[in-house]
């Protein structure tokens, strides 16, 4: 199954379509069954040093980072739409597209949630040139690229009420997603100066672990 990569209708509907919330209402409830807020929020912790922030890319609603603060996680939050309004005052919001934001130098922690999977193979190995430059922790929870996986959706999305955006979404999402070491390298990280771990979740998961050595 190769990685191919179509436009998702989530991006072509306004914020406030009636598709559009109810397809971030989705999308909320995948993370929950996924448990992705809950694998940040417990493989983060230990990563960080004192006074390290982290940086979460394509926040969206805030919600992760909103979890990571309550565990005292500085994390900050980058998107190309304003900071939703429930956003604490005493965390930045970065209204950027990932691919052009100038500041990753000040952030040792990166966290993408469903999101690297929107990006091309180029534009992969560009944020990954930067990375390498500015980032001591990438941590990622994106589409495990399986067929199966886009079959399990397509029975259990109508289950929960998923609608015909979310369907849609999801199955071009996973066909655009990750296997085995596929994001590293499309990153550009090297075994010389990085150590990741790459896992697949029962759920449809794909998680990748780095760390740069010392």
């Amino acid at each position: 199954m190769p990685r191919t990569l179509q436009p998702e209708l989530l991006d072509s509907l306004p914020p406030d379509h009636p598709d559009a919330r109810h397809s971030r209402r989705d999308l909320r409830l995948i993370n929950h069954l996924m448990g992705n807020h809950r694998w940040f929020a417990r493989t983060l912790p230990p990563l960080l040093r004192p006074g390290e922030r982290a940086l979460e890319l394509g926040a969206g609603t805030g919600e992760l980072s909103s979890r990571l603060h309550s565990f005292g996680i500085a994390a900050d939050g980058l998107d190309r739409v304003p900071p939703p309004p429930a956003w604490p005052t005493a965390r930045s919001w970065h209204i950027s597209d990932l691919r052009s934001f100038a500041a990753y130098d000040g952030y040792a922690a990166i966290l993408a949630n469903l999101i690297l999977h929107h990006l091309t193979a180029d534009e992969l190995a560009a944020l990954g040139t930067t990375l390498n430059r500015t980032a001591r922790v990438i941590l990622a929870s994106e589409p495990a690229r399986r067929t199966r996986f886009q079959r399990l959706f397509a029975l259990a999305g109508p289950l929960f009420g998923a609608n015909r955006v979310t369907r849609h979404d999801a199955h071009v999402s996973i066909a655009a997603g990750f296997r085995e070491e596929e994001l590293p390298l499309a990153l550009g990280l090297s075994r010389s100066r990085w150590q990741w771990r790459c896992t697949h979740s029962a759920l449809g998961a794909y998680r990748m672990i780095a760390i740069r050595c010392p």
